[in-house]
């Protein structure tokens, strides 16, 4: 029986985004399961603990790390701290190690250390297509990496557990003997439909349909296409709010008032899981125009708290949405597109509430962690007992 596991991860809470929710969640209710959990992650912000335990069985060490570009993290190998930190975790015993996203340096860092130990690898997959973020030069080196080093880690692991279908197709476009299965995220159900909502900003923004963009504001994220799309519409029935922030946010908000819409688009920072929560609450319209993805959990989110949504139409989404049942799928970079779906649905509550109401019925029924960590488990016993698998 597995016991004690190691995970070499990118980034982890408090740092922002859906790998990390996905990451923290996962050891959440897998440690509910009586399975020990070590986190080795880059201190990332910088002012997060060295150390702490969440979820009273997860233990997070987090080392000295820098990021060379935006969006990826190095770890600091010279520095004292580091290879202490290191050391430490070298004498502990582990079952399994388990990484995520092959393009990250922490997946090297599992490999070597499950070849040196020789123990069991699984490396649980993110993406669903090369970066297209960053900057030519940085998608240039980025697809260089993943044609070595990440194929390199596909092929190695001893299992990779894809996101999604549209994760696990290009796993096996990238390395072609991949031993891949899917096996979908949940979401925290109860803590969503529990949530309440932001009664105080409804009113605030009172006849307003209520647009919501929520994610780290860097260029791969569209966010640059929906304020174009805004500045499109005719109608003034509306106001847009953007979560979150990172290396763009200046640069969205200039484009903001350059267009016009300083008095239509809040730009809040930051928030927190609760924080956001109650905002999408009261959110009519959920738009996601991201280029690439692996599973958003944003979208999953936002069908959970019966958004109509808009969303490019890339990696796992339409896993979780059905183009004109649930949500509308569009084309990346489709200005066009996205400014007619945002219209249509600015103009028509009925249509907003139909496609809510269907989002959140497709989301529930197919997202669960107990389904989830369950499938996750039979993965760890075969890997155990593989004579057992026939």
């Amino acid at each position: 029986m597995i016991r004690k596991i190691l995970v070499f991860c990118p980034y982890y809470p408090p740092h922002i985004g859906g790998l990390e929710t996905h990451a923290d969640e996962f050891n959440k209710y897998l440690s509910q399961r009586g399975v020990d959990i070590i986190v080795f992650t880059p201190r990332l912000p910088q002012n997060a603990p060295e150390r702490e335990t969440r979820h009273g069985k997860v233990k997070v060490v987090r080392f000295p790390a820098f990021e060379i570009v935006h969006n990826y993290p190095l770890p600091k190998l010279w520095t004292k701290k580091y290879r202490q930190l290191k050391k430490e975790i070298q004498k502990e015993n582990f079952d399994i190690v388990i990484s995520r996203t092959r393009f990250f340096f922490t997946s090297l860092m599992a490999l070597f250390f499950a070849k040196s130990r020789k123990t069991k690898w699984i490396h649980i997959e993110h993406g669903s297509d090369f970066v297209k973020s960053g900057g030519k030069i940085s998608v240039s080196v980025a697809r260089i990496f993943d044609y070595t080093f990440g194929k390199l880690i596909l092929k190695k692991a001893d299992k990779v557990i894809a996101n999604s279908k549209a994760s696990a197709a290009f796993c096996k476009k990238l390395a072609k003997s991949t031993n891949c299965e899917v096996i979908y995220r949940g979401v925290e159900m109860e803590k969503i439909l529990s949530a309440p909502a932001d009664i105080e900003m409804k009113n605030k923004h009172a006849g307003k349909v209520i647009i919501t963009f929520l994610g780290r504001l860097y260029d791969g994220k569209g966010v640059a296409d929906l304020i174009s799309a805004l500045a499109g519409i005719k109608k003034e029935n509306y106001i847009c709010f953007i979560i979150g922030d990172g290396p763009e946010r200046k640069k969205l908000e200039k484009l903001a008032e350059e267009s016009g819409l300083k008095e239509k688009i809040v730009f809040f920072g930051y928030k927190n899981f609760d924080e956001y929560l109650k905002i999408l609450k009261i959110t009519d319209i959920f738009v996601n125009p991201s280029y690439t993805e692996g599973l958003p959990t944003t979208v999953a989110e936002a069908a959970l708290c019966r958004n109509a949504i808009v969303a490019t139409n890339v990696g796992g989404t339409p896993e979780i949405i059905t183009d004109k049942k649930s949500g509308f799928l569009i084309e990346l970079k489709d200005i066009k597109s996205l400014e007619e779906k945002l219209d249509l649905l600015i103009g028509d509550e009925d249509l907003r509430k139909k496609l809510g109401s269907n989002a959140f019925e497709e989301v529930r029924s197919k997202f669960d962690w107990e389904k989830s960590i369950n499938k996750y488990l039979e993965v760890f016993s075969r890997l155990e007992n593989p004579q057992e698998t026939g």
